[in-house]
């Protein structure tokens, strides 16, 4: 009997345990949603003149505009799209018209094309501001040399090129050859609802072994 109530228990204790780390990421979920939201329409909103000093955390994702020109020199930056395969996004030094120098990611270069000629000069920009945070423990180190980056560090890259630590990403196209990559919410990590499933499959899981534990104790105890 003894042996009944124990795991009867444990059976009640670890089904609330589970269930409740599932609501919880539930409610993960409902926040990253309206999170995402808020990213979406901010991406969205009418483009305006690049602030005079952005922010990362109050001008991430705002739209602008710019005009000016693009200068030489550039960083390819290796990214794998699922729409266009492995190649390069085309990270350039931009001098606006009010003679501020800044960087302007102009999209995805396929890897045939790395040797080819970019255009310069002048140039319309609309794209929004972007601070990413790809570099993680796992990524090489960048061969400033050959002009390999496995990541885009806006402060790294500006001080590389030097420009302003700011970031545009175009939603335009700038040359012929660069399809525009242009900047969204899918980007920012949102696993809850997995992390939700996997908590109740746990909780399934606990019901059903401790319930045959409570059957084999039954059998054999009566």
């Amino acid at each position: 009997m003894a042996r009944q109530i124990l795991a009867a228990i444990l059976l009640a204790a670890g089904l609330a345990t589970f269930v409740s780390l599932g609501i919880w990421q539930l409610h993960r979920l409902e926040w990253k949603e309206a999170i995402l939201a808020e990213i979406d329409a901010k991406i969205a909103e009418p483009a305006v003149a690049l602030p005079a000093a952005p922010e990362p955390q109050a001008d991430e994702y705002r739209a602008v505009r710019l005009a000016g020109a693009f200068e030489p020199g550039e960083i390819l930056v290796l990214v794998s799209s699922r729409d266009y395969g492995a190649g390069f996004r085309v990270i350039a030094p931009f001098v606006t018209a009010d003679g501020r120098r800044i960087l302007v990611d102009r999209g995805f270069l396929p890897t045939e094309r790395r040797e080819a000629t970019r255009s310069l000069g002048a140039a319309e920009i609309e794209g929004n501001l972007h601070w990413p945070d790809e570099r993680t423990g796992s990524t090489p180190e960048d061969d400033l040399v050959g002009n390999w980056w496995y990541a885009r560090d806006v402060a790294k890259m500006a001080a590389h090129l030097g420009t302003e630590p700011v970031l545009v990403i175009a939603r335009n196209a700038t040359d012929p050859e660069i399809r525009p990559m242009p900047v969204d919410s899918s980007s920012v990590r949102n696993k809850h609802l997995e992390y939700a499933m996997t908590w109740f499959l746990f909780a399934a899981t606990w019901v059903l072994m401790t319930g045959y534990a409570l059957w084999r104790i039954r059998r054999r105890y009566g």
